[in-house]
């Protein structure tokens, strides 16, 4: 899943694509080298990021996807949004994938309108909001704990027809850095409910903090890390850098269909 963020404030790109030449180019990159699916996020949630009112986030959204509709109609592009509106508009407009950082937290007419619609639909795991996620890293059992939540979570979408459910555990969302690297020591144990897993690893702080580096010279650890989730049962890898994402899916299939 390769990342277009149109917003200007992501921690990593945020402001690169502001035209549509720049847009254009970089999913036709992404789709060249292995993306499956482009996730487009208007509303940054990175931890500490800027409310972005909703007709802001639409009017950053929508344009977008109508421009890559008309020039890669085949492309499935996921919508990163918390609202139901967007959500429901983006759809109209052509979304396959929505892709939900508060797996219904932050709307309460988010299940139906996934509902509704019967696009696939990732659920991720976060306490609070962006803007507060960061002091409410705390847990009884981190990993029953998640494992809870994701249950409540697929017994309330299920009950809604929901049928195709994606999980994200949330990599740096409410977690410390020794969290997330617990969480991903465990990453098998959400293998039970038999869902796809999702990942958001690429260039976060778990990684650039342990390596006294920035996101910028982050590369090399995220594809470390990706190669170990991938090993521990993920199904998709949500990358800014999709060409070395995509060499990791690729080396990690050969190494398991030729384990003895």
């Amino acid at each position: 899943m390769g990342i277009l963020n149109l917003t200007p404030d992501s921690f990593f790109d945020g402001g690169k694509y502001r035209n549509e030449a720049a847009i254009l180019g970089q999913v036709e990159y992404m789709l060249n080298h292995g993306a499956t699916f482009i996730d487009m996020g208007a509303y940054s949630s990175r931890p500490g990021a800027e409310h972005v009112p909703e007709d802001e986030e639409l009017r950053r959204m929508i344009p977008v996807i109508d421009l890559l509709m008309k020039h890669f109609p085949n492309t499935l592009i996921s919508v990163d949004t918390f609202r139901s509106k967007v959500a429901a508009e983006s759809i109209e407009h052509g979304a396959a994938i929505i892709n939900d950082i508060a797996a219904g937290n932050l709307d309460d007419e988010m299940f139906a309108t996934i509902a509704k619609s019967q696009v696939p639909y990732i659920m991720m795991h976060m306490k609070g909001t962006p803007q507060s996620m960061q002091k409410e890293a705390v847990y009884d059992d981190l990993i029953n704990d998640l494992r809870y939540y994701f249950s409540e979570k697929i017994e309330q979408a299920t009950e809604q027809k929901i049928n195709d459910i994606i999980i994200d555990p949330g990599f740096g969302f409410a977690k410390t850095t020794q969290q997330n690297y617990t969480l991903l020591n465990h990453l098998d144990m959400f293998q039970t409910f038999g869902l796809p897993i999702l990942i958001g690893l690429s260039r976060k702080s778990m990684i650039y903090k342990v390596l006294n580096s920035s996101p910028q010279e982050a590369l090399n650890g995220t594809t470390a890390l990706h190669t170990i989730a991938l090993l521990k049962g993920a199904n998709i890898i949500r990358a800014h850098d999709v060409k070395e994402a995509s060499e990791c899916v690729k080396l990690v299939e050969v190494l398991k269909e030729n384990a003895l």
